[in-house]
């Protein structure tokens, strides 16, 4: 049984919008497109890279699918050689006809889920509304933020209203970058307990 893996840039806030360029995603009158790189390092980009390096199979929602496929298809580089090359899944109700070569199309999470059956590493970027999703149909294996010291007061949030409670745990040790990134890279574990915290 494989695995589904969503990696999601992140800020201290929780917002997920946008890090790659101003244009990538305006929606809700987003100002800040592009906030990843002045925080990013090579260090970081090496990390990056060599997460994309193991990828089986892209899974993406619709949205992040949209800006992919504009862009990925078109690069040459090592990211782009294996984006272009691997299956790529979007999860959609309305795409019928999908751009990017190699594209199925899924009805929805649990769908998704069952690619685990095919691949042993199912990757993720983005898609912050697909990781609820997922989550919610407890189909996410593991969850691999990628923090950055940024806040930045507006834009899309993964934890949102509707999130489900969740517990995680670290599934590899946490790894920091020279302009301050951190890998956090979580998997679920089980239901959120409660109790009260003894006096020392």
């Amino acid at each position: 049984m494989g695995i589904i893996v969503a990696n999601l840039f992140i800020t201290l806030d929780g917002v997920y919008q946008a890090p790659g360029g101003r244009e990538e995603d305006t929606e809700g009158g987003f100002a800040f497109g592009g906030w990843q790189a002045p925080v990013s390092d090579d260090e970081a980009g090496a990390a990056i890279g060599a997460e994309v390096s193991r990828i089986d199979a892209l899974l993406l929602g619709r949205k992040t699918y949209d800006i992919f496929a504009a862009y990925w298809p078109h690069q040459s580089d090592d990211i782009g050689s294996t984006l272009n090359r691997v299956p790529k899944f979007v999860v959609s109700k309305t795409l019928t006809e999908p751009s990017w070569a190699g594209t199925t199309v899924l009805p929805d999470a649990a769908a998704a889920g069952r690619l685990r059956e095919e691949y042993d590493q199912v990757h993720m970027f983005g898609s912050g509304v697909l990781i609820r999703s997922l989550l919610e149909a407890d189909v996410l294996d593991r969850l691999h933020l990628w923090l950055y010291p940024v806040t930045l007061g507006q834009g899309k949030r993964l934890f949102d209203g509707g999130t489900i409670p969740a517990s995680f745990r670290l599934a590899e040790p946490a790894r920091t970058f020279p302009k301050g990134a951190v890998s956090l890279v979580y998997e679920r574990a089980g239901d959120v307990e409660t109790q009260e915290m003894s006096a020392t």
